[in-house]
C-alpha cells in the first residue's frame, strides 16, 4: 500500500527543514549574518580565481589546484546558503522530495570532490618538498589536469550511486528534517522502509571514494613533516613548512569538523551541537580559505597588491581626465 501511494505521489511530497526555526527572534539577525558570509565567500573565492588566471606568477600546479578549490567552494556553499537564506527571510521551510535529493546530490558530490582536491594538493606539496628534483617532471600540466578532472568526476560518480539508492526509500510518516539542509542521516531516519542496504552502501562508498584521499592526505603530511624535521637549518624548516601550512590548516578544519559531526551521537543537545559544527565545513571553510591563502602566501599577497595598485592608478587617471 505504501509503495502504491508513493508511486501515485500520495505519500510525502515535501519535507520541512527545521533549520533554526527554534530561534524565531533571531531570524533576521541570522539572515543578515549568513547573507554577509555568503557574499564574502563568493567574492573572496572569485578573487582568488581571478588572481590565478591573471597573474603569470600564480600559474603553477599549487595555484592551479587552489583555483579549482576556490571554484568548488563557491559551488559548495551555493548548494546550502541560498536555500537557507530564503527560508530565514520568508519563513517557508518546505522543500520538495526531488529538491531534497537534488540538494543532497550536489552537496555530496562537491564534498567528495573536495576530499580528492585536498589530497591532490597534499600530493603536490609532498612532491615539492620531498622530491624537489623530480617535481617539474612528476607534476606537469597533464598530471594536474588529470588529478583535477578525476577529483570532480569521482565526486559526481560516488554521490550519484548513493542518491540513486537513497531515492528508492519510501517516506510515508513524519517529514521534519532536524537540520538546516537535507542531511542524509536525519533524512534516512524519516524513511518507513528498510534502510540497512542504504547504510551498507554508504559505508562501502565512503570506504572506496573518501577513505583513500584522506589516507593519501595523511600519508603525504607524515612524509612532509618527516622531511622538514630532517632539514638542518631553522630557516630551511620555516621556508619548507610555509609552503604547505595554509593547506594543512584548511585540511585540519575540513576533516576535523566532518569527523566531529559524523562521529558524535545524535541525541539531545549533541544534535544541536552537530548543526553548529556542520557550519564549520559548510560555511566557515569556504569563507576562510581565501583569507588563509591570501594572508599566508606571499605570491597571493603580491597579486592582490598589484591588482589594488592598478585599480587605484586607473581610478586616479579617470578622475584626472
Amino acid at each position: 500500500m505504501a509503495d502504491r501511494d508513493w508511486g501515485n505521489q500520495t505519500a510525502i511530497t515535501e519535507f520541512i527543514i527545521l533549520g533554526f526555526g527554534g530561534l524565531p527572534d533571531l531570524q533576521i539577525l541570522l539572515f543578515l549574518m549568513f547573507q554577509v558570509i555568503y557574499m564574502a565567500t563568493v567574492a573572496g573565492n572569485t578573487l582568488i580565481m581571478v588572481f590565478i588566471v591573471a597573474d603569470q606568477h600564480l600559474q603553477t600546479p599549487m595555484y592551479f589546484f587552489l583555483g579549482n578549490l576556490s571554484c568548488l567552494e563557491t559551488c559548495y556553499t551555493s548548494t546550502i546558503l541560498p536555500r537557507l537564506l530564503a527560508s530565514l527571510l520568508t519563513g517557508d521551510r518546505t522543500i520538495s522530495v526531488s529538491g531534497c535529493f537534488t540538494q543532497q546530490y550536489f552537496f555530496g558530490s562537491l564534498a567528495c570532490a573536495e576530499c580528492y582536491l585536498l589530497a591532490a594538493m597534499s600530493y603536490d606539496r609532498y612532491l615539492a618538498i620531498c622530491k624537489p628534483l623530480h617535481y617539474s617532471t612528476l607534476m606537469n600540466s597533464r598530471v594536474c589536469l588529470q588529478l583535477a578532472a578525476g577529483s570532480w568526476l569521482n565526486g559526481c560518480l560516488a554521490t550519484a550511486i548513493f542518491v540513486l539508492f537513497l531515492s528508492q526509500l519510501i517516506f510515508c510518516g513524519p517529514n521534519e528534517i532536524d537540520h538546516f539542509y537535507c542531511d542524509v542521516i536525519p533524512l534516512m531516519e524519516l524513511s518507513c522502509s528498510d534502510t540497512h542496504l542504504v547504510i551498507l552502501l554508504a559505508f562501502i562508498i565512503a570506504s572506496i571514494f573518501t577513505l583513500p584521499p584522506f589516507l593519501l592526505t595523511l600519508t603525504s603530511y607524515v612524509c612532509i613533516i618527516a622531511t622538514i624535521l630532517r632539514i638542518p637549518s631553522t630557516t630551511g624548516k620555516q621556508k619548507a613548512f610555509s609552503t604547505c601550512s595554509s593547506h594543512l590548516i584548511v585540511v585540519t578544519i575540513f576533516y576535523g569538523s566532518i569527523m566531529i559531526v559524523y562521529l558524535l551521537p545524535k541525541h539531545g543537545i549533541l544534535r544541536d551541537l552537530n548543526k553548529v559544527i556542520s557550519l564549520c565545513y559548510m560555511v566557515l571553510t569556504p569563507l576562510v580559505n581565501p583569507l588563509i591563502y591570501s594572508l599566508r602566501n606571499r605570491e597571493v599577497r603580491e597579486a592582490l597588491f598589484k591588482t589594488v595598485s592598478k585599480y587605484v592608478a586607473f581610478t586616479k587617471t579617470c578622475r584626472d581626465s
